[in-house]
Protein backbone atom coordinates (compact mmCIF):
# COMPACT_ATOMS: atom_id res chain seq x y z
CA UNK A 1 0.00 0.00 0.00
CA UNK A 2 3.01 2.61 0.95
CA UNK A 3 4.60 1.56 -2.49
CA UNK A 4 0.85 2.68 -4.36
CA UNK A 5 0.44 5.49 -2.40
CA UNK A 6 4.16 6.81 -3.52
CA UNK A 7 3.83 5.48 -7.07
CA UNK A 8 0.50 7.88 -7.22
CA UNK A 9 1.91 10.74 -5.71
CA UNK A 10 5.33 10.32 -7.87
CA UNK A 11 2.66 10.68 -10.91
CA UNK A 12 0.77 13.28 -9.79
CA UNK A 13 3.79 15.22 -9.17
CA UNK A 14 5.56 14.72 -12.64
CA UNK A 15 1.69 15.37 -14.06
CA UNK A 16 1.84 18.76 -12.27
CA UNK A 17 5.39 19.46 -13.14
CA UNK A 18 4.58 19.32 -17.00
CA UNK A 19 1.60 20.84 -16.99
CA UNK A 20 3.25 23.46 -15.02
CA UNK A 21 4.84 24.89 -18.24
CA UNK A 22 2.02 24.93 -20.21
CA UNK A 23 -0.22 28.03 -19.87
CA UNK A 24 -3.75 26.70 -21.05
CA UNK A 25 -5.86 25.71 -18.20
CA UNK A 26 -2.91 24.23 -16.15
CA UNK A 27 -5.38 24.18 -12.44
CA UNK A 28 -8.28 22.96 -13.90
CA UNK A 29 -6.42 19.70 -15.59
CA UNK A 30 -4.68 18.80 -12.08
CA UNK A 31 -8.06 19.07 -10.03
CA UNK A 32 -9.30 16.81 -12.76
CA UNK A 33 -6.93 14.14 -12.21
CA UNK A 34 -6.67 14.70 -8.31
CA UNK A 35 -10.15 14.45 -7.97
CA UNK A 36 -10.93 11.37 -9.90
CA UNK A 37 -10.16 7.25 -8.78
CA UNK A 38 -7.71 5.74 -10.51
CA UNK A 39 -7.94 1.87 -10.41
CA UNK A 40 -5.57 0.02 -8.03
CA UNK A 41 -5.09 -2.25 -11.46
CA UNK A 42 -3.28 0.21 -12.63
CA UNK A 43 -0.73 -0.19 -10.20
CA UNK A 44 -0.27 -3.67 -9.90
CA UNK A 45 3.17 -4.96 -10.17
CA UNK A 46 5.57 -4.72 -13.01
CA UNK A 47 5.67 -7.38 -15.67
CA UNK A 48 8.87 -8.03 -17.48
CA UNK A 49 8.37 -8.10 -21.40
CA UNK A 50 10.69 -7.78 -23.97
CA UNK A 51 12.01 -4.01 -24.21
CA UNK A 52 12.53 -4.07 -27.98
CA UNK A 53 8.23 -4.10 -28.83
CA UNK A 54 7.10 -1.00 -30.29
CA UNK A 55 4.55 1.17 -27.99
CA UNK A 56 1.31 2.81 -29.71
CA UNK A 57 -0.61 5.79 -29.89
CA UNK A 58 -3.53 6.04 -31.99
CA UNK A 59 -5.13 9.89 -31.74
CA UNK A 60 -9.26 9.57 -33.16
CA UNK A 61 -10.69 13.36 -33.40
CA UNK A 62 -14.24 13.34 -33.86
CA UNK A 63 -15.80 14.84 -36.82
CA UNK A 64 -12.82 16.26 -38.02
CA UNK A 65 -12.80 17.64 -41.66
CA UNK A 66 -9.50 17.27 -43.56
CA UNK A 67 -9.25 20.39 -44.34
CA UNK A 68 -8.50 21.86 -40.70
CA UNK A 69 -4.80 20.39 -40.14
CA UNK A 70 -3.72 23.54 -40.76
CA UNK A 71 -5.57 24.80 -37.25
CA UNK A 72 -3.24 22.01 -35.10
CA UNK A 73 0.13 23.17 -35.78
CA UNK A 74 1.48 21.17 -33.35
CA UNK A 75 0.00 18.05 -34.46
CA UNK A 76 1.03 18.78 -37.69
CA UNK A 77 4.60 19.86 -36.68
CA UNK A 78 5.35 17.19 -34.67
CA UNK A 79 3.06 14.10 -36.11
CA UNK A 80 2.12 14.94 -39.95
CA UNK A 81 5.58 16.46 -40.59
CA UNK A 82 7.31 13.94 -38.75
CA UNK A 83 6.03 10.94 -40.07
CA UNK A 84 4.06 9.57 -43.11
CA UNK A 85 1.17 12.22 -44.17
CA UNK A 86 -1.05 10.38 -46.09
CA UNK A 87 -2.99 12.20 -48.62
CA UNK A 88 -5.81 10.26 -50.09
CA UNK A 89 -6.80 8.61 -46.62
CA UNK A 90 -10.58 7.37 -46.51
CA UNK A 91 -13.22 5.87 -43.80
CA UNK A 92 -14.83 3.41 -45.25
CA UNK A 93 -18.32 3.84 -43.39
CA UNK A 94 -18.58 7.63 -42.82
CA UNK A 95 -20.08 7.23 -39.54
CA UNK A 96 -19.11 7.24 -35.83
CA UNK A 97 -19.17 3.49 -34.93
CA UNK A 98 -18.85 1.87 -37.95
CA UNK A 99 -15.65 3.87 -38.55
CA UNK A 100 -14.53 3.22 -35.19
CA UNK A 101 -15.34 -0.58 -35.07
CA UNK A 102 -13.56 -1.03 -38.83
CA UNK A 103 -10.27 0.85 -36.90
CA UNK A 104 -10.51 -1.65 -33.93
CA UNK A 105 -10.74 -5.03 -36.72
CA UNK A 106 -9.62 -3.73 -39.68
CA UNK A 107 -13.00 -4.86 -41.16
CA UNK A 108 -15.52 -3.40 -43.79
CA UNK A 109 -19.02 -2.90 -41.76
CA UNK A 110 -20.60 -5.14 -43.95
CA UNK A 111 -18.19 -7.86 -42.23
CA UNK A 112 -17.97 -6.18 -38.47
CA UNK A 113 -21.91 -5.52 -38.57
CA UNK A 114 -22.18 -2.61 -36.98
CA UNK A 115 -24.05 -0.53 -39.35
CA UNK A 116 -24.84 2.81 -37.49
CA UNK A 117 -24.33 4.03 -33.97
CA UNK A 118 -26.92 2.53 -32.36
CA UNK A 119 -25.20 -1.46 -33.22
CA UNK A 120 -22.76 -3.11 -30.55
CA UNK A 121 -19.66 -4.44 -31.52
CA UNK A 122 -19.29 -8.19 -31.41
CA UNK A 123 -16.04 -8.78 -32.57
CA UNK A 124 -12.71 -9.35 -31.08
CA UNK A 125 -10.50 -6.52 -31.21
CA UNK A 126 -6.92 -5.51 -32.02
CA UNK A 127 -6.98 -4.40 -28.54
CA UNK A 128 -7.75 -7.22 -26.76
CA UNK A 129 -5.08 -9.32 -29.00
CA UNK A 130 -1.90 -6.56 -27.77
CA UNK A 131 -3.65 -7.27 -24.06
CA UNK A 132 -3.47 -10.80 -24.72
CA UNK A 133 0.02 -10.62 -26.23
CA UNK A 134 1.61 -8.97 -22.89
CA UNK A 135 0.45 -5.34 -23.90
CA UNK A 136 -0.45 -2.40 -21.08
CA UNK A 137 -3.19 -1.33 -22.45
CA UNK A 138 -5.43 2.20 -21.87
CA UNK A 139 -8.67 4.33 -23.54
CA UNK A 140 -9.34 7.85 -22.71
CA UNK A 141 -12.25 9.46 -24.52
CA UNK A 142 -14.79 7.33 -26.40
CA UNK A 143 -15.14 4.16 -27.36
CA UNK A 144 -18.38 3.59 -28.99
CA UNK A 145 -21.75 5.43 -28.59
CA UNK A 146 -23.60 1.71 -28.43
CA UNK A 147 -21.31 1.38 -25.02
CA UNK A 148 -22.92 2.05 -21.77
CA UNK A 149 -19.60 3.10 -20.47
CA UNK A 150 -18.62 -0.10 -18.48
CA UNK A 151 -14.50 -0.79 -18.47
CA UNK A 152 -14.15 -3.42 -21.24
CA UNK A 153 -12.15 -6.28 -20.42
CA UNK A 154 -9.11 -5.79 -23.10
CA UNK A 155 -8.32 -2.40 -21.38
CA UNK A 156 -5.74 -2.19 -18.53
CA UNK A 157 -6.83 1.88 -18.05
CA UNK A 158 -10.26 3.07 -18.75
CA UNK A 159 -11.89 6.56 -18.97
CA UNK A 160 -14.69 6.22 -21.14
CA UNK A 161 -17.90 8.58 -20.92
CA UNK A 162 -21.21 6.42 -22.15
CA UNK A 163 -23.33 6.16 -24.88
CA UNK A 164 -25.17 8.30 -27.33
CA UNK A 165 -24.86 12.31 -26.76
CA UNK A 166 -22.03 12.11 -24.78
CA UNK A 167 -20.02 13.61 -27.17
CA UNK A 168 -22.32 16.74 -26.95
CA UNK A 169 -21.17 17.51 -23.24
CA UNK A 170 -18.36 19.45 -23.22
CA UNK A 171 -17.90 20.58 -19.68
CA UNK A 172 -17.84 18.78 -16.40
CA UNK A 173 -18.30 15.22 -17.71
CA UNK A 174 -19.33 12.19 -15.95
CA UNK A 175 -16.57 9.48 -16.84
CA UNK A 176 -15.99 5.89 -15.86
CA UNK A 177 -12.36 6.03 -14.30
CA UNK A 178 -11.45 2.48 -14.14
CA UNK A 179 -15.17 1.28 -12.85
CA UNK A 180 -16.07 4.04 -11.17
CA UNK A 181 -18.37 6.89 -12.36
CA UNK A 182 -16.71 10.10 -11.26
CA UNK A 183 -18.33 13.61 -11.89
CA UNK A 184 -15.92 16.38 -13.26
CA UNK A 185 -15.64 19.90 -13.24
CA UNK A 186 -14.26 21.84 -16.19
CA UNK A 187 -13.98 21.33 -19.98
CA UNK A 188 -14.00 18.13 -21.44
CA UNK A 189 -10.65 18.17 -23.50
CA UNK A 190 -8.65 19.13 -20.41
CA UNK A 191 -10.07 16.79 -18.44
CA UNK A 192 -9.42 13.95 -21.21
CA UNK A 193 -6.11 14.95 -21.45
CA UNK A 194 -4.98 15.12 -18.06
CA UNK A 195 -5.94 11.11 -17.77
CA UNK A 196 -4.17 11.01 -21.12
CA UNK A 197 -1.36 12.41 -19.57
CA UNK A 198 -1.50 9.73 -16.64
CA UNK A 199 -2.02 6.93 -18.45
CA UNK A 200 1.93 7.87 -20.20
CA UNK A 201 3.25 8.51 -16.74
CA UNK A 202 2.24 5.28 -15.32
CA UNK A 203 2.83 2.87 -18.65
CA UNK A 204 6.31 4.57 -18.17
CA UNK A 205 6.63 2.73 -14.97
CA UNK A 206 6.13 -0.56 -16.71
CA UNK A 207 8.81 -2.97 -17.98
CA UNK A 208 6.35 -3.68 -20.99
CA UNK A 209 4.82 -2.12 -24.04
CA UNK A 210 1.62 -0.15 -24.36
CA UNK A 211 -0.98 0.64 -26.75
CA UNK A 212 -3.37 3.85 -25.74
CA UNK A 213 -6.39 5.23 -27.60
CA UNK A 214 -6.81 8.73 -27.23
CA UNK A 215 -10.50 9.27 -28.51
CA UNK A 216 -11.64 13.13 -27.58
CA UNK A 217 -15.09 14.75 -28.15
CA UNK A 218 -13.18 17.42 -30.44
CA UNK A 219 -14.44 18.72 -32.44
CA UNK A 220 -17.73 17.20 -32.44
CA UNK A 221 -20.70 19.56 -32.54
CA UNK A 222 -21.61 21.51 -30.37
CA UNK A 223 -17.91 21.98 -30.58
CA UNK A 224 -17.50 24.43 -27.81
CA UNK A 225 -14.42 26.13 -27.56
CA UNK A 226 -12.21 25.73 -23.94
CA UNK A 227 -12.61 28.97 -22.03
CA UNK A 228 -10.74 31.20 -23.54
CA UNK A 229 -10.38 30.78 -26.97
CA UNK A 230 -14.47 31.98 -27.25
CA UNK A 231 -13.16 35.05 -30.23
CA UNK A 232 -10.34 32.52 -31.59
CA UNK A 233 -9.88 32.97 -35.18
CA UNK A 234 -12.65 35.80 -35.14
CA UNK A 235 -10.88 37.54 -37.75
CA UNK A 236 -9.70 34.60 -40.11
CA UNK A 237 -11.95 34.57 -43.30
CA UNK A 238 -13.74 30.88 -43.94
CA UNK A 239 -14.80 31.27 -47.72
CA UNK A 240 -17.65 29.08 -48.39
CA UNK A 241 -16.48 26.53 -51.01
CA UNK A 242 -18.86 25.92 -54.62
CA UNK A 243 -20.58 22.95 -53.19
CA UNK A 244 -22.22 25.55 -50.57
CA UNK A 245 -26.00 25.32 -50.65
CA UNK A 246 -25.46 24.10 -53.96
CA UNK A 247 -27.75 25.59 -56.33
CA UNK A 248 -28.26 22.85 -58.96
CA UNK A 249 -29.15 19.25 -57.40
CA UNK A 250 -31.10 17.86 -60.13
CA UNK A 251 -28.20 15.69 -61.18
CA UNK A 252 -28.05 14.43 -57.46
CA UNK A 253 -30.11 11.44 -56.14
CA UNK A 254 -33.66 12.25 -55.57
CA UNK A 255 -34.07 11.52 -52.09
CA UNK A 256 -30.99 14.62 -51.58
CA UNK A 257 -33.01 16.49 -53.86
CA UNK A 258 -36.11 16.80 -51.56
CA UNK A 259 -33.62 17.09 -48.50
CA UNK A 260 -34.07 20.73 -46.23
CA UNK A 261 -30.93 22.59 -46.10
CA UNK A 262 -29.31 23.24 -42.36
CA UNK A 263 -29.49 26.96 -41.64
CA UNK A 264 -26.67 28.64 -43.06
CA UNK A 265 -26.24 30.37 -40.08
CA UNK A 266 -25.96 27.35 -37.90
CA UNK A 267 -23.41 25.94 -39.95
CA UNK A 268 -21.19 28.57 -40.41
CA UNK A 269 -21.04 29.04 -36.51
CA UNK A 270 -20.36 25.59 -36.20
CA UNK A 271 -17.20 25.50 -38.36
CA UNK A 272 -15.57 27.98 -36.57
CA UNK A 273 -16.11 26.49 -33.18
CA UNK A 274 -14.61 23.35 -35.08
CA UNK A 275 -11.76 24.92 -35.03
CA UNK A 276 -11.75 26.92 -31.56
CA UNK A 277 -11.95 22.91 -30.25
CA UNK A 278 -9.05 21.58 -32.26
CA UNK A 279 -7.04 24.81 -30.66
CA UNK A 280 -7.45 22.86 -27.41
CA UNK A 281 -6.78 19.22 -29.04
CA UNK A 282 -3.85 20.62 -30.26
CA UNK A 283 -2.37 22.05 -27.33
CA UNK A 284 -3.59 18.59 -25.47
CA UNK A 285 -1.46 16.56 -28.16
CA UNK A 286 1.93 18.60 -27.85
CA UNK A 287 2.03 17.96 -24.30
CA UNK A 288 0.83 14.22 -24.90
CA UNK A 289 4.20 13.98 -26.76
CA UNK A 290 6.16 15.50 -24.55
CA UNK A 291 5.20 12.64 -21.91
CA UNK A 292 6.41 10.10 -24.65
CA UNK A 293 9.80 12.22 -25.50
CA UNK A 294 10.32 12.98 -21.70
CA UNK A 295 9.99 9.21 -20.85
CA UNK A 296 12.17 7.98 -23.01
CA UNK A 297 9.37 6.59 -25.06
CA UNK A 298 9.94 8.42 -28.19
CA UNK A 299 11.95 6.52 -30.28
CA UNK A 300 10.21 3.07 -30.16
CA UNK A 301 6.50 4.68 -30.11
CA UNK A 302 4.39 4.41 -33.08
CA UNK A 303 2.00 7.51 -33.04
CA UNK A 304 -1.07 7.32 -35.36
CA UNK A 305 -3.37 10.32 -35.81
CA UNK A 306 -6.79 10.55 -37.92
CA UNK A 307 -10.57 11.49 -37.63
CA UNK A 308 -13.23 9.08 -37.58
CA UNK A 309 -14.92 10.79 -40.13
CA UNK A 310 -15.50 14.18 -41.91
CA UNK A 311 -18.47 16.54 -41.79
CA UNK A 312 -20.77 18.14 -44.16
CA UNK A 313 -21.13 21.85 -43.12
CA UNK A 314 -23.65 22.78 -45.83
CA UNK A 315 -22.07 20.95 -49.00
CA UNK A 316 -24.93 20.09 -51.04
CA UNK A 317 -27.12 21.11 -48.92
CA UNK A 318 -25.84 18.40 -46.18
CA UNK A 319 -25.14 18.70 -42.88
CA UNK A 320 -24.07 15.67 -40.59
CA UNK A 321 -22.37 12.69 -42.32
CA UNK A 322 -23.13 9.15 -43.84
CA UNK A 323 -23.06 9.74 -47.62
CA UNK A 324 -19.95 9.08 -49.71
CA UNK A 325 -18.80 12.67 -50.67
CA UNK A 326 -15.85 13.50 -49.80
CA UNK A 327 -16.22 15.76 -47.17
CA UNK A 328 -17.55 12.93 -45.05
CA UNK A 329 -14.95 10.51 -46.12
CA UNK A 330 -11.76 11.77 -46.69
CA UNK A 331 -9.77 12.48 -42.97
CA UNK A 332 -6.41 13.78 -42.17
CA UNK A 333 -4.19 10.97 -40.91
CA UNK A 334 -0.10 10.29 -40.90
CA UNK A 335 2.04 7.76 -38.67
CA UNK A 336 5.46 8.65 -36.83
CA UNK A 337 7.67 5.97 -35.92
CA UNK A 338 11.09 6.93 -35.67
CA UNK A 339 12.53 3.85 -35.90
CA UNK A 340 10.79 2.42 -39.12
CA UNK A 341 10.37 6.37 -40.88
CA UNK A 342 13.70 8.03 -41.43
CA UNK A 343 12.45 10.80 -43.03
CA UNK A 344 8.78 12.51 -43.74
CA UNK A 345 7.16 12.41 -46.65
CA UNK A 346 3.60 12.59 -48.06
CA UNK A 347 2.36 9.28 -49.31
CA UNK A 348 0.03 9.71 -51.80
CA UNK A 349 -1.72 6.11 -52.79
CA UNK A 350 -5.19 5.12 -51.42
CA UNK A 351 -5.11 4.00 -47.20
CA UNK A 352 -8.03 3.64 -45.18
CA UNK A 353 -9.11 3.10 -41.62
CA UNK A 354 -9.39 -0.50 -41.85
CA UNK A 355 -5.96 -0.52 -42.79
CA UNK A 356 -4.84 0.49 -39.35
CA UNK A 357 -5.19 -3.01 -37.28
CA UNK A 358 -3.13 -5.26 -39.95
CA UNK A 359 -0.50 -1.86 -39.79
CA UNK A 360 -0.19 -2.54 -36.19
CA UNK A 361 -0.26 -6.66 -35.79
CA UNK A 362 2.57 -6.18 -38.21
CA UNK A 363 4.73 -3.57 -36.69
CA UNK A 364 4.01 -5.95 -33.44
CA UNK A 365 5.37 -8.61 -34.81
CA UNK A 366 2.08 -10.43 -34.15
CA UNK A 367 -0.37 -12.47 -36.54
CA UNK A 368 -3.00 -11.32 -37.99
CA UNK A 369 -6.88 -12.39 -38.45
CA UNK A 370 -6.71 -13.57 -42.19
CA UNK A 371 -10.11 -12.31 -42.10
CA UNK A 372 -9.19 -8.70 -42.39
CA UNK A 373 -10.60 -6.53 -45.18
CA UNK A 374 -7.64 -3.98 -44.69
CA UNK A 375 -3.71 -4.11 -45.70
CA UNK A 376 -0.36 -3.27 -43.49
CA UNK A 377 1.03 0.07 -44.74
CA UNK A 378 4.33 -0.96 -43.30
CA UNK A 379 5.54 -1.44 -46.91
CA UNK A 380 4.33 2.19 -47.48
CA UNK A 381 5.76 3.93 -44.08
CA UNK A 382 9.14 1.85 -45.12
CA UNK A 383 8.88 2.64 -49.15
CA UNK A 384 9.20 -1.00 -50.16
CA UNK A 385 8.23 -2.04 -53.60
CA UNK A 386 4.86 -3.28 -53.31
CA UNK A 387 1.48 -3.57 -55.61
CA UNK A 388 -0.73 -1.29 -54.13
CA UNK A 389 -4.86 -1.27 -54.71
CA UNK A 390 -6.75 1.06 -56.97
CA UNK A 391 -9.90 1.70 -54.92
CA UNK A 392 -11.46 0.96 -52.02
CA UNK A 393 -15.15 0.32 -51.30
CA UNK A 394 -17.36 2.85 -49.36
CA UNK A 395 -20.57 1.62 -47.72
CA UNK A 396 -23.40 3.17 -45.64
CA UNK A 397 -26.67 3.11 -45.08
CA UNK A 398 -27.94 6.96 -45.09
CA UNK A 399 -31.52 8.10 -46.56
CA UNK A 400 -30.95 4.97 -48.29
CA UNK A 401 -28.44 2.18 -48.24
CA UNK A 402 -25.29 2.52 -51.33
CA UNK A 403 -22.40 1.17 -51.79
CA UNK A 404 -19.31 3.12 -53.81
CA UNK A 405 -16.08 3.24 -54.87
CA UNK A 406 -13.00 5.55 -54.61
CA UNK A 407 -10.40 5.46 -56.74
CA UNK A 408 -7.74 8.11 -56.91
CA UNK A 409 -9.74 10.08 -59.80
CA UNK A 410 -13.07 8.91 -59.34
CA UNK A 411 -16.00 8.47 -56.88
CA UNK A 412 -18.90 5.66 -58.37
CA UNK A 413 -22.00 5.45 -56.29
CA UNK A 414 -25.11 3.11 -56.44
CA UNK A 415 -27.46 3.81 -54.22
CA UNK A 416 -30.41 1.35 -53.66
CA UNK A 417 -33.61 2.51 -55.38
CA UNK A 418 -32.07 5.57 -56.45
CA UNK A 419 -29.59 7.01 -59.45
CA UNK A 420 -26.31 6.15 -60.11
CA UNK A 421 -22.96 8.94 -59.59
CA UNK A 422 -19.92 9.42 -60.65
CA UNK A 423 -17.86 12.35 -60.06
CA UNK A 424 -13.87 13.18 -61.58
CA UNK A 425 -12.04 14.88 -58.66
CA UNK A 426 -9.12 15.86 -61.52
CA UNK A 427 -12.17 18.19 -63.21
CA UNK A 428 -14.49 18.60 -60.81
CA UNK A 429 -13.05 18.32 -56.79
CA UNK A 430 -16.45 19.40 -55.23
CA UNK A 431 -18.45 17.07 -57.00
CA UNK A 432 -21.08 19.04 -58.31
CA UNK A 433 -21.60 17.65 -62.24
CA UNK A 434 -22.42 14.02 -62.04
CA UNK A 435 -21.40 12.50 -65.26
CA UNK A 436 -23.06 9.04 -64.61
CA UNK A 437 -25.35 9.85 -68.04
CA UNK A 438 -22.76 11.39 -69.86
CA UNK A 439 -21.24 9.54 -72.70
CA UNK A 440 -17.29 10.03 -72.73
CA UNK A 441 -17.76 8.28 -69.13
CA UNK A 442 -19.54 4.82 -70.77
CA UNK A 443 -16.99 3.02 -70.57
CA UNK A 444 -15.59 4.28 -66.90
CA UNK A 445 -19.13 3.89 -65.96
CA UNK A 446 -19.15 0.02 -66.70
CA UNK A 447 -15.52 -0.86 -65.17
CA UNK A 448 -16.45 1.11 -61.61
CA UNK A 449 -19.54 -0.72 -61.65
CA UNK A 450 -17.69 -4.23 -62.08
CA UNK A 451 -15.45 -3.16 -59.43
CA UNK A 452 -17.99 -2.17 -57.27
CA UNK A 453 -19.97 -5.92 -58.63
CA UNK A 454 -16.97 -7.74 -57.38
CA UNK A 455 -17.06 -6.10 -53.61
CA UNK A 456 -20.58 -6.71 -53.61
CA UNK A 457 -20.06 -10.19 -54.21
CA UNK A 458 -17.67 -10.58 -51.02
CA UNK A 459 -20.56 -9.61 -48.95
CA UNK A 460 -22.29 -13.16 -47.35
CA UNK A 461 -24.18 -10.81 -45.04
CA UNK A 462 -27.16 -9.40 -45.97
CA UNK A 463 -27.29 -5.87 -43.58
CA UNK A 464 -30.56 -4.56 -42.20
CA UNK A 465 -32.25 -1.76 -43.76
CA UNK A 466 -33.60 0.80 -42.02
CA UNK A 467 -33.82 4.88 -42.54
CA UNK A 468 -32.23 7.13 -39.59
CA UNK A 469 -33.37 10.76 -41.58
CA UNK A 470 -31.72 12.47 -38.14
CA UNK A 471 -27.95 11.59 -39.60
CA UNK A 472 -28.41 13.41 -42.49
CA UNK A 473 -30.83 16.37 -41.82
CA UNK A 474 -29.64 17.27 -38.85
CA UNK A 475 -26.81 17.43 -36.29
CA UNK A 476 -27.62 15.80 -32.47
CA UNK A 477 -28.13 12.42 -31.18
CA UNK A 478 -26.34 9.87 -33.38
CA UNK A 479 -23.35 10.25 -31.98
Amino acid sequence: MVRHRFVYALTILLLASILFRASETTASVVLALQSSTPSPQVYLPLIAKPPDLPNFIVIIADDQRYDTLDFMPLTKARIFERGVSFSSAYVTTPLCCPSRSSILTGLYAHNHQVYDNYAPLNRTTLVQHLHDAGYFTGIVGKYLNSWDGEARSEFDYWVVFAGHGAAQRYFDPNLNVNGTWTQHSGYITTVLGAYALNFMTVAAQRQQPFFFLFTPSAPHEPAYPAPGDENLYADVLLPNPPSFMEDDMSDKPLWLQGQAPPDSAFVQTLRRRQLQALHSLDNTIGRLLDVVEQTGQGDRTVVMYLSDNGVFLGEHRLAGKAYAYEEAIHVPFAIRYPARITAPRVESRLVANVDIAPTIYEIAGLSSPTTMDGRSLLPLLEQDTVVWRDSLLIEGWAAYPYMAVRTHQYLYIETDGDIEELYDSANDPYQLQNQYTNPAYASLVNELHTILSGYRSQITTAPPWRVIPSIMSVFGAED
